[in-house]
């Protein structure tokens, strides 16, 4: 199955037996909107509603950090997800949190599509929606941790000494130059000093959907990424980051992810920190 899955192709498979939908939509606080209430009142007929932040490490004092393999696989197993399942997820989210869902599938080797547009787009088309909490039937869901593809503060800290791989930054830009406050109390602003920035929001056209290939490595091109080298995403809690990994994904080039990303980051006394362009 495609990494990327378009709504047409969503409605002809939507009652294939093997096929799992899930609903990824996650929310900042500030944001002001209730991601388990509003898919309730009306998501894709036959979904489940994967909560980001349940599905996350409950011993970390970090913001919805990776959880453990036997976590992820009892959480989403209780969503009727199991071993051989095709599985699509989505979101109504403006920070496009369905990938964030791809890469903790991908993080326990996991293979899974993002739908092309989310659920605005469904919409948009005038497609059903289904409304009500939804009772999934457990099954089992084999998952293995695959640490190539995340980062922690140590290896990030390293590749500042070594620069073997890329930093890039998805947090908006005046987030990023530290012209605006951090939303989390005692994270000063800025960023990881030699980091590029490309706004997570940048990788999708107007409707939503993500932009042409060429578009989407020239997006990294024109800040100096070279997308044939490694590339580590970060952002502010590890969420938006993982857009450009997707984005990456598609151009054929994994990324890897630092999980921490600026919660961690600028809440720690000893690390570097830079303000200003990049």
């Amino acid at each position: 199955m495609d990494a990327l899955v378009t709504t047409e192709w969503l409605a002809g498979e939507l009652h294939a037996p093997d096929l799992r939908t899930l609903d990824a939509t996650w929310f900042l606080p500030a944001d002001g909107r209730n991601a388990a209430a509003e898919f309730e009142a009306g998501h894709i007929p036959g979904a489940a509603f994967f909560d980001i932040s349940a599905i996350s490490d409950r011993t970390s004092p970090l913001p919805t950090m990776l959880p453990t393999a036997e976590q992820f696989a009892a959480q989403v197993g209780a969503l009727g997800v199991g071993d051989g399942d095709r599985i699509v997820l989505y979101d109504d989210s403006p920070h496009h949190t369905a990938a964030r869902a791809w890469w903790m599938f991908r993080s326990f080797g996991i293979a899974a599509s993002l739908l092309d547009g989310g659920l605005a787009k469904w919409q948009a088309e005038g497609r059903a929606l289904e409304q009500g909490p939804v009772r999934a039937v457990p099954r089992t869901l084999t998952a293995r941790f695959d640490a190539t593809g995340v980062r922690t503060i140590g290896q990030v800290k390293a590749i500042l000494a070594s620069h073997a791989e890329q930093l890039v930054d998805a947090r908006s830009t005046s987030r990023f130059n530290g012209s605006d406050p951090e939303p989390r109390p005692g994270v000063v602003p800025g960023h990881i000093p030699g980091s590029a920035n490309i706004p997570q929001g940048e990788f999708f056209n107007p409707d939503g959907t993500w932009k042409h290939l060429a578009t989407l490595r020239a997006l990294f091109e024109a800040e100096g990424i070279e997308v044939e080298r490694p590339v580590v995403t970060t952002c502010g809690s590890g969420i938006t980051a993982a857009v450009p990994a997707f984005a990456l994904h598609l151009l054929g080039h994994p990324a890897a992810l630092y999980d921490g990303s600026w919660t961690e980051w600028g809440a720690d006394p000893a690390t570097p920190k830079a303000t200003g362009a990049a």
